[in-house]
């Protein structure tokens, strides 16, 4: 894709396999600046990945890459570490995941796990530079403006000289600014890759974006089948932000029960969960799913050698019901 040079940058030939390399010409010169605006977000809507296809290996898949907004490359599956308190514990899952071919870890200051995640990693063998970390700052520190600080606490816990995203945990009222600057801030000092926000819905965004010199590269929201958030999802799309998945299998509640899933997953030989963690990267969506069991880690990467028909993928989009399972963005009051 070849890109115009200038504040407005936006893409002037637009390839795809769809058009079987032939191209689309854009020219941008006589459009007002609101059609500019629309015509980019029409550009991404139209090549937003999503992970399709097989892989040789499971090793293999869970290297595959999704590409952020400033060219970053992001594992599209990893291991979380929600509710992992225990430095060992979450030790032992990461060098677990990481032994299996897992590239991407995503933890959080709340999660009391830094440590371990960080020996994890260190102590891998594996390069730096081939693993995803990913953390998020607290919703007290946000509060009290102390975001800076608490960077500075988490890459001590993790040990590592830089950190690939770091994200705002909760969207903080009458913060949404004020926290982005500093977060602006933090990525210029070149520790942090790239940055991004979590749990913010549309209004949130709105009130951040028009301040924002950089565009959060990730958006983490609770997604599953049963809350597809489609218009979030149409909007972080517009504006080339990337969705992860927290919560993907609902922390495996009556979502595993659920009768279409379970149709499908007999139908592939497959468990629910492994059948709704490959919908996640087939519509586009980052997934982190969060185990401590050796064999749920490795069963739950075993995605790579099947793929979901369109019809499938279709009879999942449509059992969406809105159904939050964690805190409501809206609500929420710690």
């Amino acid at each position: 894709m070849k890109r115009q040079r200038g504040p407005h940058a936006l893409p002037t030939t637009f390839s795809g396999n769809a058009l079987k390399r032939g191209y689309i010409k854009i020219e941008l010169s006589p459009l007002p600046s609101f059609d500019r605006t629309r015509l980019l977000c029409m550009v991404h809507a139209m090549s937003y990945p999503t992970l399709t296809g097989t892989f040789p290996s499971v090793a293999a898949g869970l290297k595959a890459t999704t590409k952020l907004n400033n060219g970053l490359l992001m594992p599209w599956f990893g291991l979380g570490v929600f509710q992992v308190p225990v430095d060992a514990d979450a030790a032992r899952a990461v060098r677990t995941a990481l032994d299996l071919g897992y590239r991407h870890i995503d933890t959080a200051a709340l999660y009391h796990n830094e440590r371990g995640v960080g020996q994890a990693v260190r102590e891998s063998g594996i390069p730096r530079s081939e693993i995803f970390i990913t953390t998020k700052v607290w919703n007290d520190d946000i509060r009290a403006d102390r975001i800076e600080a608490a960077f500075e606490d988490s890459m001590t816990k993790l040990g590592l000289d830089y950190l690939d995203l770091y994200l705002l945990h909760w969207p903080i009222k009458g913060k949404h600014q004020s926290a982005w600057r500093t977060m602006e801030k933090l990525q210029r000092t070149g520790r942090i890759k790239t940055i991004g926000v979590s749990n913010y819905m549309i209004p949130h965004l709105d009130e951040l974006l028009p301040k924002a010199e950089i565009v959060p590269a990730v958006n983490q929201i609770e997604f599953h089948p049963y809350l597809q958030s489609k218009p979030l999802h149409d909007y972080c799309r517009a504006r080339d932000i990337r969705l992860t998945a927290w919560s993907p299998l609902m922390q495996a509640g009556p979502l595993l029960r659920d009768p279409v899933l379970t149709a499908i997953a007999k139908e592939h030989g497959r468990s629910v969960a492994q059948i709704v963690l490959r919908w996640d990267l087939q519509v586009g969506v980052i997934t982190i799913p969060k185990s401590v069991n050796p064999a749920r880690i490795a069963e739950n990467a075993a995605l790579f050698d099947f793929e979901l028909s369109a019809t499938e993928v279709a009879a999942i989009v449509a059992l969406d019901r809105n159904q939050r399972n964690g805190a409501d963005p809206f609500t929420f009051t710690f």
